[in-house]
Protein backbone atom coordinates (compact mmCIF):
# COMPACT_ATOMS: atom_id res chain seq x y z
CA UNK A 1 0.00 0.00 0.00
CA UNK A 2 1.14 3.53 -1.02
CA UNK A 3 0.61 6.73 1.57
CA UNK A 4 0.72 9.99 -0.29
CA UNK A 5 2.51 12.90 1.74
CA UNK A 6 3.12 16.62 0.87
CA UNK A 7 6.44 15.03 -0.36
CA UNK A 8 4.77 12.55 -2.82
CA UNK A 9 4.18 9.11 -2.70
CA UNK A 10 6.05 6.40 0.02
CA UNK A 11 5.44 3.11 1.05
CA UNK A 12 3.54 2.10 4.67
CA UNK A 13 5.47 2.74 7.19
CA UNK A 14 6.94 0.53 9.58
CA UNK A 15 5.91 0.40 12.94
CA UNK A 16 3.40 2.67 14.68
CA UNK A 17 -0.19 3.00 12.57
CA UNK A 18 -0.84 6.85 11.83
CA UNK A 19 -2.97 9.14 14.16
CA UNK A 20 -4.70 11.67 13.42
CA UNK A 21 -1.87 12.37 10.87
CA UNK A 22 -3.66 14.73 8.68
CA UNK A 23 -4.57 18.79 9.57
CA UNK A 24 -7.09 20.85 8.57
CA UNK A 25 -4.82 23.40 6.37
CA UNK A 26 -3.32 20.57 4.41
CA UNK A 27 -6.94 19.16 3.71
CA UNK A 28 -7.79 22.73 2.30
CA UNK A 29 -4.73 22.82 0.32
CA UNK A 30 -3.76 19.56 -0.69
CA UNK A 31 -4.21 19.58 -4.68
CA UNK A 32 -2.84 16.78 -5.68
CA UNK A 33 -4.93 13.59 -7.03
CA UNK A 34 -4.59 10.40 -4.10
CA UNK A 35 -5.46 8.70 -1.12
CA UNK A 36 -4.38 10.51 2.30
CA UNK A 37 -4.36 7.99 5.65
CA UNK A 38 -5.24 9.71 8.71
CA UNK A 39 -5.71 6.50 11.20
CA UNK A 40 -8.32 4.27 12.39
CA UNK A 41 -8.70 3.24 8.77
CA UNK A 42 -10.06 6.70 7.42
CA UNK A 43 -8.28 7.96 4.39
CA UNK A 44 -9.11 11.82 2.35
CA UNK A 45 -9.60 10.49 -1.17
CA UNK A 46 -8.54 13.30 -3.56
CA UNK A 47 -9.59 13.01 -7.33
CA UNK A 48 -7.90 14.98 -10.14
CA UNK A 49 -10.97 17.11 -10.74
CA UNK A 50 -9.91 18.13 -6.63
CA UNK A 51 -13.15 16.89 -5.63
CA UNK A 52 -12.45 15.18 -1.51
CA UNK A 53 -14.00 12.86 0.15
CA UNK A 54 -13.86 10.82 3.07
CA UNK A 55 -13.60 6.73 3.14
CA UNK A 56 -12.80 4.19 5.85
CA UNK A 57 -11.19 1.00 5.63
CA UNK A 58 -12.40 -1.85 8.05
CA UNK A 59 -12.48 -5.56 8.83
CA UNK A 60 -16.04 -6.23 9.31
CA UNK A 61 -16.62 -10.07 10.33
CA UNK A 62 -13.11 -10.80 8.30
CA UNK A 63 -13.67 -8.61 5.65
CA UNK A 64 -12.64 -6.09 4.52
CA UNK A 65 -14.85 -3.07 3.34
CA UNK A 66 -15.04 0.40 2.52
CA UNK A 67 -17.38 3.34 3.97
CA UNK A 68 -18.11 6.40 2.09
CA UNK A 69 -18.43 8.98 4.93
CA UNK A 70 -19.28 11.83 3.10
CA UNK A 71 -17.47 14.68 1.01
CA UNK A 72 -15.52 17.81 2.24
CA UNK A 73 -15.89 20.45 3.63
CA UNK A 74 -18.97 19.53 4.15
CA UNK A 75 -17.85 16.74 7.12
CA UNK A 76 -14.85 18.37 8.14
CA UNK A 77 -12.08 16.47 9.53
CA UNK A 78 -13.40 16.12 13.24
CA UNK A 79 -16.80 14.60 11.89
CA UNK A 80 -14.86 12.23 9.37
CA UNK A 81 -12.50 11.26 12.84
CA UNK A 82 -15.73 10.82 15.21
CA UNK A 83 -17.82 8.49 12.99
CA UNK A 84 -14.74 6.75 11.77
CA UNK A 85 -14.04 5.99 15.53
CA UNK A 86 -17.26 4.64 16.10
CA UNK A 87 -17.60 2.81 13.26
CA UNK A 88 -14.44 0.98 14.25
CA UNK A 89 -16.00 0.59 17.60
CA UNK A 90 -19.02 -1.47 16.04
CA UNK A 91 -17.07 -3.36 14.01
CA UNK A 92 -14.62 -4.31 16.52
CA UNK A 93 -17.97 -5.49 19.13
CA UNK A 94 -19.22 -8.01 16.30
CA UNK A 95 -21.07 -5.47 14.77
CA UNK A 96 -21.98 -3.96 11.21
CA UNK A 97 -21.38 -0.02 10.39
CA UNK A 98 -22.39 -0.46 7.29
CA UNK A 99 -26.06 -2.74 7.58
CA UNK A 100 -26.84 -0.34 10.43
CA UNK A 101 -26.60 2.40 8.09
CA UNK A 102 -28.46 1.17 5.23
CA UNK A 103 -31.51 0.19 7.70
CA UNK A 104 -31.27 3.71 8.82
CA UNK A 105 -33.59 4.54 5.35
CA UNK A 106 -35.77 2.39 6.47
CA UNK A 107 -36.46 4.15 10.19
CA UNK A 108 -39.75 5.62 10.59
CA UNK A 109 -40.03 9.23 12.01
CA UNK A 110 -41.76 10.05 15.55
CA UNK A 111 -45.37 10.76 14.00
CA UNK A 112 -45.34 7.44 11.51
CA UNK A 113 -43.81 5.58 14.86
CA UNK A 114 -46.53 6.77 17.38
CA UNK A 115 -49.29 6.05 14.34
CA UNK A 116 -47.82 2.22 14.63
CA UNK A 117 -47.57 2.38 18.54
CA UNK A 118 -51.19 3.32 18.84
CA UNK A 119 -52.09 0.39 16.24
CA UNK A 120 -50.66 -1.64 18.31
CA UNK A 121 -52.42 -0.68 21.59
CA UNK A 122 -55.43 0.34 20.35
CA UNK A 123 -56.80 -3.13 21.22
CA UNK A 124 -56.19 -2.98 24.77
CA UNK A 125 -57.36 0.27 25.19
CA UNK A 126 -60.98 0.54 26.84
CA UNK A 127 -61.90 2.99 24.36
CA UNK A 128 -61.67 5.13 21.18
CA UNK A 129 -61.56 8.20 23.48
CA UNK A 130 -58.31 7.04 25.09
CA UNK A 131 -56.64 6.36 21.47
CA UNK A 132 -58.26 10.14 20.32
CA UNK A 133 -56.07 11.22 23.82
CA UNK A 134 -52.84 10.16 22.40
CA UNK A 135 -52.92 11.50 19.30
CA UNK A 136 -54.60 14.85 19.96
CA UNK A 137 -51.90 14.93 23.11
CA UNK A 138 -48.63 14.44 20.92
CA UNK A 139 -50.07 15.97 17.27
CA UNK A 140 -50.25 19.32 19.64
CA UNK A 141 -47.18 19.53 21.53
CA UNK A 142 -44.14 16.77 20.44
CA UNK A 143 -45.18 16.61 16.54
CA UNK A 144 -44.08 20.00 15.90
CA UNK A 145 -40.27 19.50 16.92
CA UNK A 146 -40.23 15.81 16.56
CA UNK A 147 -42.80 14.83 14.05
CA UNK A 148 -40.87 14.71 11.26
CA UNK A 149 -37.78 13.68 12.80
CA UNK A 150 -36.51 9.89 12.41
CA UNK A 151 -36.69 8.24 16.10
CA UNK A 152 -33.34 6.90 15.43
CA UNK A 153 -31.58 10.80 15.80
CA UNK A 154 -34.28 12.07 18.59
CA UNK A 155 -32.66 13.03 21.38
CA UNK A 156 -32.87 13.97 25.53
CA UNK A 157 -32.23 17.70 24.31
CA UNK A 158 -35.12 17.30 21.83
CA UNK A 159 -37.84 15.91 24.09
CA UNK A 160 -36.42 18.64 26.61
CA UNK A 161 -37.37 21.16 23.97
CA UNK A 162 -40.93 19.84 24.05
CA UNK A 163 -41.20 19.71 27.78
CA UNK A 164 -39.97 22.62 28.91
CA UNK A 165 -42.71 25.59 27.76
CA UNK A 166 -45.51 23.62 28.86
CA UNK A 167 -43.78 21.89 32.09
CA UNK A 168 -44.38 24.80 34.66
CA UNK A 169 -47.79 26.37 32.93
CA UNK A 170 -49.38 22.67 31.85
CA UNK A 171 -47.56 20.42 34.56
CA UNK A 172 -50.14 17.48 34.15
CA UNK A 173 -50.24 17.45 30.43
CA UNK A 174 -46.56 18.02 30.12
CA UNK A 175 -46.22 14.79 32.31
CA UNK A 176 -48.55 12.85 29.83
CA UNK A 177 -46.40 14.34 27.07
CA UNK A 178 -43.56 12.68 28.55
CA UNK A 179 -44.95 9.16 29.47
CA UNK A 180 -46.44 9.34 26.00
CA UNK A 181 -43.13 10.60 24.41
CA UNK A 182 -41.44 8.18 26.44
CA UNK A 183 -43.44 5.47 25.27
CA UNK A 184 -42.92 5.61 21.77
CA UNK A 185 -39.65 5.96 22.21
CA UNK A 186 -39.65 2.21 24.30
CA UNK A 187 -41.38 0.89 20.92
CA UNK A 188 -38.53 2.19 18.58
CA UNK A 189 -36.44 0.53 21.11
CA UNK A 190 -38.07 -2.47 20.77
CA UNK A 191 -37.87 -2.37 17.16
CA UNK A 192 -34.43 -1.82 17.79
CA UNK A 193 -34.00 1.55 15.82
CA UNK A 194 -32.06 3.08 18.60
CA UNK A 195 -30.87 1.64 21.78
CA UNK A 196 -31.69 4.42 24.24
CA UNK A 197 -34.73 6.17 25.52
CA UNK A 198 -34.24 9.58 25.25
CA UNK A 199 -37.69 10.62 27.34
CA UNK A 200 -35.87 8.47 30.50
CA UNK A 201 -33.91 8.66 33.46
CA UNK A 202 -31.64 11.23 31.93
CA UNK A 203 -34.64 13.68 30.99
CA UNK A 204 -35.84 13.16 34.96
CA UNK A 205 -32.62 14.42 36.05
CA UNK A 206 -32.78 17.35 34.11
CA UNK A 207 -36.28 18.66 34.36
CA UNK A 208 -36.99 21.05 37.46
CA UNK A 209 -39.19 19.46 39.85
CA UNK A 210 -42.88 20.38 40.18
CA UNK A 211 -44.03 22.45 43.55
CA UNK A 212 -47.23 22.67 42.89
CA UNK A 213 -49.32 19.79 45.11
CA UNK A 214 -51.26 16.90 43.13
CA UNK A 215 -54.91 17.62 43.43
CA UNK A 216 -57.55 15.18 44.17
CA UNK A 217 -61.31 14.57 42.82
CA UNK A 218 -63.64 16.92 44.35
CA UNK A 219 -65.23 14.90 46.54
CA UNK A 220 -67.99 15.53 49.54
CA UNK A 221 -67.58 15.11 53.37
CA UNK A 222 -69.98 11.70 53.62
CA UNK A 223 -72.04 13.25 55.89
CA UNK A 224 -73.37 15.77 52.95
CA UNK A 225 -73.84 13.06 50.38
CA UNK A 226 -77.66 12.46 51.26
CA UNK A 227 -78.38 16.11 50.75
CA UNK A 228 -76.49 16.06 47.03
CA UNK A 229 -79.06 13.20 46.62
CA UNK A 230 -82.29 15.05 48.00
CA UNK A 231 -80.72 17.87 45.68
CA UNK A 232 -80.70 15.67 42.72
CA UNK A 233 -83.96 14.66 42.80
CA UNK A 234 -85.17 18.05 43.47
CA UNK A 235 -83.62 19.45 40.47
CA UNK A 236 -85.51 19.84 36.74
CA UNK A 237 -83.01 16.75 35.59
CA UNK A 238 -84.61 13.74 33.97
CA UNK A 239 -85.82 11.17 36.06
CA UNK A 240 -83.38 9.04 34.13
CA UNK A 241 -80.58 11.11 35.11
CA UNK A 242 -81.85 10.96 38.97
CA UNK A 243 -82.20 7.30 39.00
CA UNK A 244 -78.66 6.88 37.47
CA UNK A 245 -76.74 9.49 39.71
CA UNK A 246 -78.49 7.96 43.27
CA UNK A 247 -77.11 4.26 41.18
CA UNK A 248 -73.54 5.39 41.18
CA UNK A 249 -73.95 6.65 45.15
CA UNK A 250 -75.03 3.42 46.08
CA UNK A 251 -73.21 1.12 44.36
CA UNK A 252 -70.22 3.09 44.74
CA UNK A 253 -69.35 2.54 41.11
CA UNK A 254 -67.43 4.56 38.35
CA UNK A 255 -69.71 6.80 36.67
CA UNK A 256 -68.64 5.29 32.96
CA UNK A 257 -69.50 1.69 34.88
CA UNK A 258 -73.41 3.25 35.56
CA UNK A 259 -73.82 4.99 32.40
CA UNK A 260 -72.61 2.00 30.29
CA UNK A 261 -74.28 -0.41 32.17
CA UNK A 262 -77.01 -2.77 30.58
CA UNK A 263 -79.74 -4.96 31.28
CA UNK A 264 -77.80 -7.88 30.52
CA UNK A 265 -75.53 -7.30 33.35
CA UNK A 266 -78.23 -7.87 36.17
CA UNK A 267 -79.50 -10.81 37.82
CA UNK A 268 -82.64 -9.58 39.29
CA UNK A 269 -83.14 -12.95 41.83
CA UNK A 270 -80.03 -12.66 42.80
CA UNK A 271 -79.85 -9.25 43.31
CA UNK A 272 -76.58 -8.81 41.55
CA UNK A 273 -74.71 -6.53 38.76
CA UNK A 274 -71.69 -7.86 36.94
CA UNK A 275 -69.74 -5.48 35.23
CA UNK A 276 -67.93 -7.37 32.31
CA UNK A 277 -63.87 -7.16 32.36
CA UNK A 278 -63.72 -4.93 29.40
CA UNK A 279 -65.76 -1.85 31.38
CA UNK A 280 -63.54 -2.19 34.31
CA UNK A 281 -60.26 -0.47 35.15
CA UNK A 282 -58.73 -3.61 35.96
CA UNK A 283 -60.16 -5.77 33.07
CA UNK A 284 -61.69 -8.43 35.48
CA UNK A 285 -65.53 -8.59 35.72
CA UNK A 286 -66.87 -7.34 38.71
CA UNK A 287 -69.70 -8.12 40.93
CA UNK A 288 -71.80 -5.45 42.83
CA UNK A 289 -74.26 -6.53 45.25
CA UNK A 290 -77.90 -4.40 45.10
CA UNK A 291 -79.24 -3.34 48.12
CA UNK A 292 -83.07 -2.73 48.57
CA UNK A 293 -83.29 0.83 47.16
CA UNK A 294 -80.92 0.16 44.33
CA UNK A 295 -83.30 -2.84 43.44
CA UNK A 296 -85.94 -0.13 43.61
CA UNK A 297 -83.89 2.34 41.46
CA UNK A 298 -83.64 -0.64 38.54
CA UNK A 299 -87.37 -1.37 38.96
CA UNK A 300 -87.85 2.44 38.64
CA UNK A 301 -85.49 2.43 35.52
CA UNK A 302 -87.61 -0.75 33.56
CA UNK A 303 -90.57 1.16 33.43
CA UNK A 304 -88.61 4.07 31.31
CA UNK A 305 -87.06 1.57 29.70
CA UNK A 306 -87.45 2.00 25.69
CA UNK A 307 -85.97 -1.57 25.11
CA UNK A 308 -82.89 -0.23 23.42
CA UNK A 309 -80.63 -2.04 26.38
CA UNK A 310 -79.19 0.71 28.13
CA UNK A 311 -80.56 1.01 31.59
CA UNK A 312 -79.87 4.81 32.12
CA UNK A 313 -80.37 5.74 28.56
CA UNK A 314 -80.35 9.29 27.30
CA UNK A 315 -83.24 10.98 25.73
CA UNK A 316 -82.01 10.19 22.36
CA UNK A 317 -81.83 6.08 23.27
CA UNK A 318 -78.34 5.86 23.24
CA UNK A 319 -75.93 5.60 26.48
CA UNK A 320 -75.23 8.65 28.70
CA UNK A 321 -72.84 11.14 28.04
CA UNK A 322 -69.32 11.69 30.67
CA UNK A 323 -70.61 15.05 30.89
CA UNK A 324 -74.02 14.87 32.13
CA UNK A 325 -73.80 13.89 35.58
CA UNK A 326 -71.05 16.25 36.19
CA UNK A 327 -72.57 18.74 34.32
CA UNK A 328 -75.71 18.20 36.52
CA UNK A 329 -73.63 18.71 40.07
CA UNK A 330 -72.03 21.77 38.47
CA UNK A 331 -75.52 23.62 37.78
CA UNK A 332 -76.80 22.73 41.39
CA UNK A 333 -73.72 24.23 42.86
CA UNK A 334 -72.79 20.48 44.40
CA UNK A 335 -68.87 20.55 44.85
CA UNK A 336 -67.93 17.30 43.87
CA UNK A 337 -67.35 15.31 40.58
CA UNK A 338 -69.09 11.30 40.09
CA UNK A 339 -66.10 9.41 41.00
CA UNK A 340 -65.76 11.92 44.13
CA UNK A 341 -68.10 10.03 45.46
CA UNK A 342 -66.47 6.55 45.83
CA UNK A 343 -64.35 8.80 48.27
CA UNK A 344 -67.17 9.32 50.21
CA UNK A 345 -67.55 6.00 50.26
CA UNK A 346 -64.46 5.10 51.27
CA UNK A 347 -64.36 8.04 54.00
CA UNK A 348 -67.39 6.95 55.97
CA UNK A 349 -66.38 3.19 55.62
CA UNK A 350 -63.38 3.88 57.67
CA UNK A 351 -64.38 6.35 59.80
CA UNK A 352 -68.16 4.78 60.53
CA UNK A 353 -68.21 0.75 60.70
CA UNK A 354 -65.68 -1.97 61.73
CA UNK A 355 -65.06 -3.47 58.15
CA UNK A 356 -61.67 -4.89 57.15
CA UNK A 357 -60.08 -2.26 54.81
CA UNK A 358 -60.04 -5.40 52.26
CA UNK A 359 -63.62 -5.40 52.03
CA UNK A 360 -64.20 -1.78 51.10
CA UNK A 361 -61.06 -2.32 48.70
CA UNK A 362 -63.11 -5.40 47.18
CA UNK A 363 -66.72 -2.75 47.07
CA UNK A 364 -64.03 -0.11 45.25
CA UNK A 365 -63.05 -2.99 42.61
CA UNK A 366 -59.90 -1.65 43.76
CA UNK A 367 -56.15 -3.92 42.66
CA UNK A 368 -54.40 -5.41 45.17
CA UNK A 369 -51.24 -3.86 44.77
CA UNK A 370 -49.26 -6.20 47.53
CA UNK A 371 -47.82 -9.08 45.34
CA UNK A 372 -47.81 -11.18 48.25
CA UNK A 373 -51.06 -10.22 49.31
CA UNK A 374 -52.95 -10.05 45.71
CA UNK A 375 -51.40 -13.83 45.82
CA UNK A 376 -53.49 -15.30 48.86
CA UNK A 377 -56.77 -12.81 47.87
CA UNK A 378 -59.18 -15.54 45.66
CA UNK A 379 -62.26 -14.46 46.97
CA UNK A 380 -64.36 -11.53 45.87
CA UNK A 381 -65.84 -11.22 49.57
CA UNK A 382 -69.18 -10.71 48.16
CA UNK A 383 -71.18 -11.97 50.76
CA UNK A 384 -69.49 -9.37 53.66
CA UNK A 385 -69.94 -6.82 50.89
CA UNK A 386 -73.25 -6.99 50.39
CA UNK A 387 -73.42 -6.44 54.41
CA UNK A 388 -71.31 -3.22 53.40
CA UNK A 389 -73.46 -1.63 51.21
CA UNK A 390 -76.50 -2.59 52.50
CA UNK A 391 -75.51 -0.59 55.66
CA UNK A 392 -73.93 2.35 53.09
CA UNK A 393 -77.84 3.26 52.20
CA UNK A 394 -79.21 2.82 55.84
CA UNK A 395 -76.64 5.49 56.53
CA UNK A 396 -77.77 7.49 53.56
CA UNK A 397 -81.50 7.18 54.76
CA UNK A 398 -80.62 8.10 58.21
CA UNK A 399 -79.59 10.98 57.06
CA UNK A 400 -81.97 11.95 54.45
CA UNK A 401 -84.42 11.55 57.51
CA UNK A 402 -86.04 8.61 56.17
CA UNK A 403 -88.20 5.66 58.08
CA UNK A 404 -85.67 2.82 58.06
CA UNK A 405 -87.56 -0.29 58.31
CA UNK A 406 -87.21 -2.89 60.76
CA UNK A 407 -85.26 -5.94 60.29
CA UNK A 408 -82.87 -4.19 57.04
Amino acid sequence: MVYLTKQGPKKKPKGKHPDRALSAAFIRSVDRAGRYCDGNGLYLHVDPSGARRWVQRLQIHGRARSLGLGGYPLVSLAEAREQAFANRKVARSGGDPLAARHQVQGVPNFAKATAKLIELHRPGWRNAKHAAQWERTLSTYAFPLLGGRPVSRITTADVLAVLTPIWHSKPETARRVRQRVGAVMKWAVAQGYRGDNPAGEALGQALPKHSHVKRHMAALPHGEVACAISAVHGSNASKVVKLAFEFLVLTAARSGEVRLATWDEIDLKKQEWTIPAERMKAKRSHRVPLSGRAMEILNEARALSDGNGWIFPSGTGRALSDSTLSKLLRELGIQAVPHGFRSSFRDWGQENTNHPRTVMEAALAHTVRDKTEAAYARSDLFDRRRKLMDQWERYLNAERGEVIPRGV
